[in-house]
This record gives C-alpha cells, sequence and structure tokens, in this order.
C-alpha cells in the first residue's frame, strides 16, 4: 500500500502527466549528533522516503532528486543550492550579480528586490512542473515556494516532517471529501471581521481577520500554481497584524506533548510573554527577544481531514478535524506582512471558534465539534 500511496502523490494529489517534470528535494540534518536520538531516526528516515519517491515517480514521469543541508527553521530560506536546482544556474546567477538573492535568503527583500526577482526568473527561469517537498524544515511559508507557484505556475505539495506511516493514516482521506467540507469551511469564513478562539485548556485570543479570506488546503493540486500540505485538510488565513490580544495555552509542541503547558501572552498582534521554564520555552523566548516579529500571530487554521489523527507531528495534527492551529512568525507568503525567517504551528484540541461579521456570530467549532459540514461529508 506505502507504493500505492506514494503513486497517488503524483496521479491524484499532483495530477501529474508523463511529459512533466516532478523535483522531489529533502534536507540533511547539518548535525545528527545534537539532535535527541529519536527526533533524529524521525528525520533521517524522510533521505530514503524522499529517493523512493523519486524513484517510484520516475515510472510516471521524468522527475529529479535533490538534497541539501536544514537550515535550522520553519520559514527559513532554502540554501542557494536548491534555488539553482529549482529555477536554473541561469537566474542564480543573476540574481546574485544584482545582490537579490542574498537578501531573498535573509527575508530583507524589499518590494523592489521582489518585482526585480520576478522579472529575472520569468524571462530565465526553467522549473519543474510540480516539486514533492520532503524536507524535515517547512518551506511553505517562503518566497522560494511563492516563486515557484505564483510566477511559474509550479504545483507544490509541501510535506515537511512527513513520516512514512502517514501513507497509511492521513494520506488515506477521501480527498473529494476534503475538498468540499474544506471549501465549504472556506466560504463561511468568507467577509468576516473577527475571529474568537477558546479553549478549555484556558486559551483565549481573538483578532481581526477582515480583508484576509480563507484559503483551502485541500490535497488536491492539479490546478496551475497550486500549493498546500500533505497530507493537507485545512482552511487558513493570516491575521491582521496587530489586532490579536488574549493568551494562547500551548500543551503541544510541533512534535510531542510538553511536560508543563506553557502560556503566550499576547498584545498588539504580538507575543509579549513566553511563561514557562523548560528548554521548549527558553528557546521560544530567546527567538521571539532577538526578532519580537518571530512573536506576530501569523497564521489561524482549521483542520478538515477525517483521516487524520496523531497529535505528536504537526504536519498531520494542524489538519484532525476538529482542531485549530495558531502559528507565529513570517505569513507573507498567504496574505499577511510580515517576512521574517520563522513560522511555527500549534495545535488547539476541542477548541471554540466563532467569526463575527457584522452582527451576527457564526460558529463554526463547538469544543472541537465542526459545524461546518457540507451534506453527506463526514
Amino acid at each position: 500500500m506505502p507504493d500505492e500511496s506514494i503513486k497517488k502523490i503524483f496521479t491524484i494529489n499532483l495530477g501529474v502527466q508523463k511529459d512533466e517534470e516532478v523535483l522531489v528535494f529533502t534536507d540533511l540534518l547539518e548535525d545528527p549528533d545534537a539532535v535527541p536520538l529519536e527526533e533524529r531516526k524521525k528525520r533521517e528516515a524522510l533521505v530514503p522516503l524522499a529517493k523512493e519517491a523519486a524513484e517510484i515517480g520516475s515510472a510516471l514521469c521524468r522527475t529529479a532528486y535533490f538534497e541539501f543541508t536544514a537550515v535550522g527553521s520553519h520559514g527559513k530560506e532554502p540554501p542557494t543550492p536548491l534555488w539553482e536546482a529549482a529555477f536554473g544556474g541561469a537566474v542564480v546567477k543573476k540574481l546574485e550579480k544584482r545582490g537579490t538573492l542574498e537578501k531573498k535568503l535573509r527575508k530583507e527583500a524589499k518590494p523592489q528586490d521582489l518585482a526585480e526577482a520576478e522579472g529575472v526568473i520569468r524571462e530565465l527561469a526553467a522549473s519543474p512542473d510540480a516539486v514533492i517537498a520532503l524536507s524535515n524544515y517547512s518551506t511553505s511559508h517562503t518566497r522560494f515556494r511563492d516563486l515557484l507557484t505564483r510566477v511559474m505556475g509550479t504545483r507544490y505539495a509541501s510535506m515537511p516532517l512527513f513520516e512514512r506511516e502517514m501513507l497509511d493514516g492521513a494520506m488515506t482521506a477521501d480527498w473529494k471529501g476534503v475538498e468540499r467540507r474544506t471549501i465549504r469551511l472556506a466560504r463561511m469564513m468568507a467577509d468576516a471581521d473577527t475571529a474568537v478562539i477558546t479553549s478549555h485548556n484556558g486559551t483565549s485570543i481573538s483578532f481581526s481577520i477582515k480583508g484576509r479570506d480563507a484559503q483551502p488546503d485541500t490535497g488536491i493540486l492539479v490546478e496551475r500554481g497550486s500549493f498546500g500540505n500533505l497530507p493537507a485538510g485545512e482552511a487558513f488565513l493570516a491575521p491582521v497584524e496587530g489586532t490579536a490580544e488574549g493568551v494562547l495555552i500551548l500543551e503541544w509542541a510541533p512534535t510531542g506533548r510538553l511536560h508543563t503547558p506553557v502560556e503566550l501572552v499576547v498584545k498588539k498582534g504580538l507575543v509579549v510573554e513566553v511563561v514557562g521554564n523548560d528548554d521548549f520555552s527558553r528557546k521560544l523566548r530567546e527567538r521571539i527577544d532577538a526578532n519580537p516579529l518571530c512573536g506576530n500571530i501569523a497564521e489561524l487554521g482549521i483542520g478538515t481531514n477525517e483521516k487524520a489523527s496523531r497529535p505528536d507531528n504537526i504536519l498531520e495534527t494542524e489538519k484532525i478535524l476538529g482542531t485549530v492551529h495558531i502559528a507565529l512568525g513570517d505569513n507573507s507568503s498567504f496574505g499577511g506582512k510580515v517576512s521574517v525567517p520563522f513560522h511555527q504551528d500549534f495545535i488547539f484540541f476541542r477548541p471554540n471558534l466563532e467569526v463575527i461579521k457584522g452582527e451576527e456570530k457564526i460558529e463554526l467549532l463547538i469544543d472541537g465539534e465542526p459545524r461546518f459540514e457540507a451534506e453527506g461529508v463526514r
């Protein structure tokens, strides 16, 4: 079954044709000995899986395989060699000559730099038709991904921290059902002014979503420029910067349960205090202290995949039907205005979620029970 599930990534999720080219890439841990053993095993297992995907895909289309040293955090731009593999040497050479690529890698590019880079890419790039991104660190919220999908029309499956077990779990979802459910949810959120999230664990936060329509991540990536996670199943948006107020109680880190809940105090759209004494709290506090925009309330997402169940891997966790996830950091690639080399999601189980449109309040989740099910979809 795993081989068949991998084939379906090419044929169903990405709709790849025989004459198309797919780039499969992964990343290698820079210092494996610095990573706890169990986590290291999971991360190193991505390499043979990525190689296997490229090999299986070679019978269905043209595939290219690429690996590079991991960049150390989600949302950080991938290194120059991957840009060259995705856009071609001529593009990289010209961007380097103009000094534009280095600014993009540091996420310091100004609008004029971005416009210049787009022009170079449109003129010179030779990009793959589709990408399967099996890296440990997510490339979803990067300019690299944005330029591939938006400018070059590449179809992009982002699969950070993917594990082989997902092939027999969340990847067996009814994708047409996920699509219907997710689109219905996104439509219910359209034109809303405010979102309010509460949870049994003490989480209570609200923010403006005015002008920020939810985007459906359905797992169906067959249209030109389509982008999403696999496993898929969420509707997500970027809250309006500077508007979030409240408290987030974190019970789960991206790869496991925290020993003690961590409290994030949010004011004017930013995390202003991290309350906790463990190593996780210390590292998050240090990152936000170094750059306060890493504490930006960057994303609201709602899970819609009925087959997703794992609480210990954020790639699948955030797709669990009836959950909410909230991310910190970068949102520049999906409608937001904050560009930093950091994007981290946190999951909230059994939440209440309502959106407000003028005088109307629409309940989307009540204690984790969806109120957005399309008829005939469970």
